[in-house]
């Protein structure tokens, strides 16, 4: 989902991660190259070739060596579904030895993906945007799913997913989604303490994702403006959500899990003070939210994205009995604890928890959770874009839907940049 160039999320998280299955998991045993055959394996449909996309086949094979096929991409754009194929093909052989005519492009491409009878393992890694819409697609073609985060971009987008939760239950549809964290086993080791009282009552949060500039593509004579906004979707709310939905979301979401739920009121600001050139789009370059939670506990939560400025990508909370560093696997006061670093990527982790769930004939469905978290940042992103205080039920009700009803090739408006105290939410 992301390019990978310049300053990446990956090289900036310096993460090791996880040997022990995901929250809610305990008790599966982690064997990666586990082997499988017949109706055991799986056999990967792709659904956005970026650099994200093609990662995230990566990840599956790397947490297994034998029993998964890639047998189907679809991209936008054939440059994408091309490179990604063979950069695939090249490390990993016949398991990436997609066939090409199970290879599409185009605004259809998911449908042909999905429509491919051997695919029974579907990852979803095109823009945000788009991910409603997929996902309904691949429930409704029974077909169990892998989906990057965040899970849409605006309220309709979000009351679509938080029903199609409910239709992968009924049908027994397994979904993880890709917040990480909570298929890495230090973050879940000291959720489990903080959860059973480690530091007392949660009083206090904080979440940052504080970075510098992220890649950009420079826009070629041959492009549209659809083409141009596309392959450089992180700078459009409409495809990214702005990057406290598309990337600070790895925080609100651990800090949504520490308090078991969403808060009620987000109440924000946030500006473009540096990323102003219009290469840059519309969007923001940083944000800082508080968060107000049913108990009445805040959080202040901020992201940024500009270059010389001190980082940090981090969650902390403060308790009645001591604090924790949540990112650190660090718990101090009374009950001291420290975790140890994790040999496994959660990016291959929780595709390791997923398809161990499929081939044990058991089921898993993060929709809901990851919905609400997705959703916590959409009401921070609408408080500081109109400067007022945004309710958890007004951002869920929010009648303003951002994607283009129609989606062609062609002439698309750059909107005009966010200006708070101007407007609605």
């Amino acid at each position: 989902m992301s390019e990978q160039s310049g300053s990446t999320r990956r090289d900036f998280l310096k993460t090791t991660t996880a040997a022990a299955v995901g929250s809610g998991l305990a008790g599966w045993s982690v064997i990666p190259g586990a082997h499988a055959q017949g109706s055991d394996e799986i056999r990967i449909g792709l659904i956005g070739a970026g650099g994200r996309g093609s990662g995230a086949v990566a990840d599956v094979f790397k947490g297994h060596e034998t029993g998964v096929r890639l047998v189907a991409v679809g991209d936008m754009f054939s440059d994408r579904t091309e490179q990604a194929v063979k950069r695939l093909s090249e490390q990993y052989g016949a398991r990436a030895a997609v066939k090409p005519e199970h290879v599409f492009t185009g605004f259809d491409a998911y449908q042909k993906v999905l429509a491919v009878p051997d695919v029974n393992y579907v990852i979803l890694a095109t823009p945000p945007g788009f991910r409603p819409t997929h996902l309904e697609a691949a429930i409704g073609a029974g077909k169990n799913t892998f989906t990057e985060k965040p899970l849409a971009v605006d309220g309709p987008g979000i009351r679509k997913v938080m029903a199609l939760a409910k239709e992968a239950d009924a049908k027994g549809i397994s979904i993880v989604g890709g917040t990480q964290r909570r298929h890495q086993h230090g973050y879940i080791e000291t959720m489990k303490r903080v959860h059973g009282g480690a530091i007392g009552d949660v009083v206090g949060m904080r979440a940052y994702w504080n970075q510098g500039f992220l890649w950009k593509r420079d826009r070629q004579p041959a492009w549209s403006d659809m083409e141009w906004q596309l392959r450089n979707w992180l700078y459009f709310t409409w495809l990214s959500g702005d990057h406290i939905v598309e990337q600070h979301i790895h925080n609100i979401d651990v800090i949504n899990w520490v308090k078991k739920g969403p808060p009620v009121k987000a109440t924000g600001m946030g500006g473009r003070q540096v990323r102003t050139d219009k290469a840059y789009g519309h969007i923001f370059d940083h944000f800082a939210i508080d968060y107000e939670y049913p108990d009445g506990s805040h959080s202040l939560s901020m992201c940024r994205q500009i270059d010389n400025c001190a980082n940090s990508v981090s969650e902390a909370i403060v308790g009645t009995k001591g604090s924790a560093q949540l990112d650190k696997y660090e718990i101090t006061g009374s009950a001291a604890w420290k975790g140890e670093k994790d040999p496994i990527s959660p990016y291959v982790q929780e595709h390791i928890d997923l398809i161990r769930i499929i081939r044990a004939g058991q089921k898993i469905n993060e929709l809901q959770t990851v919905a609400e978290s997705t959703l916590t940042a959409i009401m921070g992103r609408m408080s500081a874009y109109s400067g007022k205080a945004v309710t958890w039920d007004e951002a869920l009700n929010s009648a303003e839907a951002i994607v283009p009803a129609s989606l062609q090739l062609g002439p698309i408006p750059t909107p005009p940049v966010p200006m708070p105290g101007q407007g609605t939410i």
